[in-house]
């Protein structure tokens, strides 16, 4: 007969060997659960893949204007580090140190890219001069500024190898917290990349992640707002708010105040302030007239971006300004961002979807300048969108989905020159000691300075 104290060890042995971690294949375990899950997941990623290319309407903005009066701009401000998405808790990218594009010192494919289809909507980071980015197998690298990789990390099992794989992550006191489109929220060593502990949520998350005093906030693929521990990845708090039906590739956006509440925008266009410690709301809002006119409309909004005590960004086909205090609409401007909106000085700086930078007087709202920026391109190039742009010393410089990098001025609103850098999948751009860092199609990085 066996005895009990052997068989309580074969038993938690065979427990302990089927919730653990395999160095080849990652996360391991085959229940019918996760094989039913994995399914649906690639059922989902080829419904948003056909939702993406649907426009029912074309409410886009179409108006040059002169610019009306003189825009002056900040010193650039050098950044030497880059280490969440939008550089910081408010989003607030401003004019950023660039020295210039002339010198490409850094090009060298790292990495897969193999899906067909899917855009680049995560930046890549920057910390002392090496570089955190992911492909879309889910492989996260470590290299320093001369490429050599430092550590190579991927933790999904063979299970998942037909899924796409979206990452968005932070790094915060010397680690890397990164979440999925699958529904895993993990956190790595940042100087070994060793995995430190892994959650499943089971939900896809679709949001930018921001990591602010021990906690991880998050907003979930049903709208959900979470807040969970960077110690083990344990839930905190959440708040559900109302689900939406559409479905999008696009990243949802989070801020933080300097005073420590949290902003949020789900895809239902309702933006919430919260205390960030304990999950209480502080005022909320809609930010859509009619939201989903029609079955094939989706909502689309740019980060959210707090300057002082307003909170700017583009929502459906507006740009709002909000009060920071209760949510209140300063004014609303009916021309959208693409990205980011870049607030220096007196003035806002958004680039349309269809080519157009636009400047906007951050206290009225008032246009005072708007370019067709891609008509610099020879005309059967101009057929094209404009998926990204930064502001580097004065200098928009803005993406292309043909993969075109276009130089204006910031100040007069001129387009000034362009080249041809990648294919139409590239990431948010990020500017950090004074070199220009772009992860193209292919899994390519460039870094210009």
């Amino acid at each position: 007969m066996i005895n009990k104290k052997v068989l309580i060890l074969l038993v938690l042995s065979t427990l302990i060997n089927n919730c653990s971690f395999d160095n080849k294949t990652g996360i391991w375990g085959d229940s019918a659960k996760e094989k039913k899950r994995i399914s649906e997941l690639e059922k989902e990623q080829k419904e948003i893949i056909k939702v993406d290319k649907i426009y029912s309407s074309d409410k886009s903005f179409y108006k040059e204007i002169s610019l009306i009066k003189n825009i002056l701009l900040p010193k650039p401000e050098n950044i030497s580090s880059w280490t969440m998405s939008n550089q910081n808790y408010q989003n607030y990218l401003g004019n950023i140190y660039l020295k210039s594009i002339n010198n490409n010192f850094l090009k060298k494919k790292i990495g897969k890219d193999k899906f067909s289809g899917y855009k680049k909507i995560t930046s890549l980071l920057v910390l002392k001069n090496n570089i955190i980015f992911s492909d879309d197998f889910g492989n996260i690298f470590h290299i320093n500024e001369r490429g050599k990789t430092i550590w190579k990390k991927n933790i999904y099992k063979k299970a998942y190898k037909k899924i796409y794989k979206n990452l968005v992550f932070s790094i915060y006191e010397d680690n890397i917290f990164i979440a999925d489109n699958i529904g895993f929220v993990y956190a790595i060593n940042l100087k070994d990349g060793k995995l430190l502990w892994v959650r499943n949520y089971e939900t896809a998350m679709k949001s930018n992640i921001k990591v602010f005093n021990n906690k991880i906030f998050l907003i979930n693929q049903d709208n959900k707002i979470v807040c969970i521990s960077t110690k083990d990845g344990s839930l905190i708090w959440n708040i559900l708010s109302i689900g939406s039906f559409i479905k999008s590739e696009s990243l949802l956006s989070l801020a933080l105040t300097k005073d420590g509440n949290l902003l949020a925008i789900t895809s239902s266009a309702d933006i919430y302030k919260i205390k960030a410690n304990t999950g209480d709301i502080i005022w909320s809002r809609n930010t859509a007239d009619s939201l989903f006119a029609d079955a094939t409309d989706f909502f689309i909004s740019s980060s959210l971006v707090i300057s002082e005590n307003k909170v700017i960004f583009s929502s459906g086909n507006n740009t709002y300004s909000l009060s920071l205090d209760n949510g209140e609409t300063l004014w609303r401007q009916q021309v959208s961002s693409v990205a980011t909106p870049i607030i220096s000085g007196k003035n806002i700086f958004i680039v349309t979807e269809n080519g157009y930078l636009v400047i906007i007087e951050s206290n009225t709202g008032e246009i005072i300048s708007s370019t067709n920026i891609l008509k610099i391109l020879k005309k059967k190039k101009q057929k094209t969108k404009i998926t990204g742009f930064i502001m580097g010393s004065g200098k928009i410089y803005s993406i292309t989905l043909n993969g075109f990098l276009i130089s204006s001025s910031a100040t007069s609103g001129k387009t000034e020159a362009f080249k041809k850098i990648g294919g139409p999948n590239i990431s948010p751009l990020a500017i950090v000691n004074g070199n220009l860092y772009i992860l193209t199609d292919k899994s390519k990085l460039l870094v210009f300075n």
